[in-house]
């Protein structure tokens, strides 16, 4: 089986006066409005969003759910996964690019160990489709059992 996920974007202008919109199929994103300032400048977020917050979120969900995935196949009931995905950048020039990224992990599962924990919080984190397409990014796991 073969999926296909979709995304647009849109920019009128230059990079540093012009906006862009950025809409998906399912709705959530429908023209919604970035610019150089909100993706640079705004780190709250009030003002728009910007494409590394989209993949940072995106990879919290996807490594939430491949990690409830791992800790049921491995015999245990997660009943809280909560991550944040920190993407670190840099400026040289004009360009910006990845540093690194930090998942940042606090999960309630009944009965596991801590290491027992940490095996799986990494099986997952190397294994989640996002952390696969970033794999050229270095991907730090703080994982945290409550």
């Amino acid at each position: 089986m073969k999926l296909h996920r979709k995304g647009s974007a849109e920019w009128l202008g230059t990079g540093l006066e012009g906006n862009g919109i950025l809409s998906s199929p399912s709705g959530l994103l429908k023209k919604t409005p970035y610019t150089l300032s909100n993706r640079f400048e705004n780190e709250n977020g009030v003002a728009g969003t910007n494409p590394e917050e989209l993949i940072a979120a995106a990879h919290a969900g996807c490594f939430c759910m491949a990690l409830s995935f791992q800790v049921v196949g491995a015999g245990f009931t997660p009943t809280r996964l909560s991550a944040e995905a920190v993407i670190h950048m840099k400026q040289e020039g004009y360009d910006w690019s990845f540093e690194s990224i930090d998942l940042n992990l606090e999960a309630e599962i009944e009965g596991i160990t801590p290491s027992r924990f940490e095996e799986i919080a990494t099986v997952a984190k190397n294994t989640c489709p996002v952390s696969m397409a970033l794999s050229a990014v270095p991907i730090n796991l703080n994982a945290r059992l409550i």
